[in-house]
């Protein structure tokens, strides 16, 4: 009995078939559940077909069958058999064991960006934790006592090993909610339904499977999943069951349990698959919005920002056109606040000392971020060299000359700068024009960049010099003044610049209070009257020698 009550209270069950039901199987027809067969991916179809032909059980699975359901075409494709890791990994070219704690196969067709992944599992046995063998420490501190173990949980009943393989009732049983517990074979267009996934969908319901407190402790990470699952599906209508919504403010504690780098992973689903701005309102609404992940806490508390609320919009925005979007430019924005007052801290004049170099400070500024906010996580890694070259490109924005800029340009992580600096410029951070100035630049032909490089060094000079006006322009003020009529004074003569009577200083008198022309670089020498002229030489004067008429 003291047994019995202590697992009552632990939320741990005795039996197989205890606190879980495994359901009535309902093969529903394409004519009940109205799935598009044209909406499932070939690739998925070919990994179906393939173990199939190899005589094993596969169908399509999860969210990617909720989806058809809604009409939606999925953007991933899993597919559940009884086939076993190692067995579905001699079926295929190109297919990869990995994880620790539930073993899949990934199938891998193409390659480069083209590449898809089907995720491929093996049906696994419903076994109660109770039965499980327990350890004393978490997936660091037990790694080689886990080694040799299939199923595992740790003192909170946290499964850490879940690989024992089992029929289809019982894999679906193990899944966490109904509407993700369904299985499509696509060669027959049968849904196969144990948990009236149907009908949650019908009725818009996310409904956890099982005891939901216990599913939480099996997992913790249910819990963001909850909340992902219900900002996707929310603009749809969909809802949580109040079973599965009122216990996870209580649960939260238990993902302090959970590996940091799991919940990184879990965090980024959260923000990166289009639905980040929901993401943060369903954490606010269900009240978990502290305590899940310190960055992701940060996100919350930062999401009405105007930056950080560009960012999230700009992410939601390229996930929908179908555009990458990498982890590093979302957490530089939400970061970039603790780097700019720490890079401004140090930028200020201290007396009696010397000033900071610009880049020196922006540099320390960065680090002090990333040891207050990031810590081992990922923050040294690929992630942590991206955001740190986002951030140290923002001053070399403001330089628009010389050969850097082509440099600049060419980098592979230009793209990424220059929408920083895009947002930076819709807030007000900084002026428009750059980043205009920066985005015509990028698009440019090599000429017309070197166009504007000129005009951004002769602008830096100033305003440019006076052009000297000679006497023979038009703004000449002597111009101004000149008759209308055919004078022969004012009459053009042929030949080259300076010869004729405007060559003469004499030529033409000044009106009262005329200004004096300026003074020619080189003058010719008169010849006095009656003198010959020169073999070959110009003569200054009009015909007959004589000065210019008065």
């Amino acid at each position: 009995m003291i047994k019995k009550f202590i697992d009552k209270l632990l939320g741990k069950s005795r039996g197989p078939r205890a606190g879980a039901r495994f359901g009535k199987r309902e093969d529903v027809p394409a004519s009940v559940h109205g799935i598009n067969p044209k909406l499932v991916d070939p690739r998925a179809l070919e990994v179906v077909h393939t173990l199939k032909q190899a005589g094993f059980e596969a169908y399509i699975v999860g969210g990617a069958v909720r989806d058809l359901l809604l009409g939606l075409r999925p953007k991933d494709f899993d597919v559940a058999t009884s086939a076993t890791p190692e067995q579905v990994k001699g079926l295929f070219r190109r297919a990869f064991i990995i994880g620790r704690r539930f073993r899949i196969v990934h199938v891998v067709h193409g390659r480069g960006r083209e590449h898809e992944v089907i995720e491929v599992s093996t049906f696994r046995a419903y076994l109660d934790n109770a039965d499980a063998e327990q350890v004393a420490g978490n997936e660091r501190t037990s790694k080689g006592e886990l080694s040799g173990m299939k199923h595992a949980v740790d003192a909170s009943g946290r499964v850490l090993r879940d690989n024992v393989w089992g029929p289809i009732e019982q894999d679906a049983a193990r899944r966490d909610f109904s509407v993700n517990a369904m299985y499509y074979d696509p060669e027959t267009q049968t849904v196969v339904d144990f948990h009236h996934g149907i009908r949650d969908a019908q009725k818009k319901l996310l409904r956890m499977i099982g005891d939901v407190p216990t599913r939480y402790r099996e997992d913790p990470v249910r819990i963001i999943r909850a909340v992902r699952f219900a900002a996707k599906l929310a603009p749809l209508g969909f809802k949580l069951d109040a079973k599965t919504r009122e216990p996870l403010i209580a649960s939260v504690q238990l993902l302090q349990d959970v590996p940091q780098s799991r919940l990184f992973d879990e965090m980024l689903k959260l923000l990166q698959t289009g639905h980040a701005l929901a993401s943060v309102a369903q954490l606010k609404a269900l009240g978990v919005d502290r305590g899940i992940y310190p960055l992701l806490d940060i996100v919350v508390q930062r999401a009405d920002d105007p930056f950080v609320k560009l960012a999230l919009q700009d992410t939601d925005r390229r996930v929908g056109e179908g555009k990458p979007v990498a982890p590093s430019f979302l957490l530089a924005c939400v970061l970039w606040a603790d780097v700019r007052r720490g890079w401004e801290r140090r930028l200020e004049a201290r007396p009696g000392h010397k000033p900071v170099p610009a880049f020196a400070a922006l540099q320390d500024a960065i680090d002090e971020a990333f040891d207050a906010r990031i810590g081992d996580v990922s923050g040294r890694g690929k992630l942590g060299a991206d955001m740190r070259e986002i951030w140290l490109m923002q001053p070399r924005f403001d330089k628009r000359t010389g050969s850097g800029v082509f440099t600049l340009v060419e980098q592979p992580r230009f793209r990424a700068g220059f929408d920083f600096l895009r947002l930076r410029a819709q807030v007000g951070e900084c002026d428009e024009e750059l980043a205009h100035w920066w985005e015509t630049f990028s698009t440019a032909s090599d000429e017309r960049r070197q166009d504007m490089i000129d005009a951004q060094r002769n602008a830096g000079r100033g305003a440019p010099k006076a052009r000297r006006v000679k006497r023979g322009d038009a703004d000449h003020p002597a111009s101004a003044a000149a008759p209308v009529d055919d004078d022969p004074r004012w009459r053009e003569p042929a030949g080259d610049e300076g010869e004729g009577p405007e060559a003469d200083a004499e030529a033409a008198p000044l009106a009262e209070g005329e200004a004096a022309p300026a003074k020619k670089r080189r003058r010719r020498r008169r010849k006095p009257n009656g003198a010959p002229r020169a073999e070959g030489g110009a003569d200054n004067g009009p015909p007959g020698g004589g000065d210019a008429p008065a």
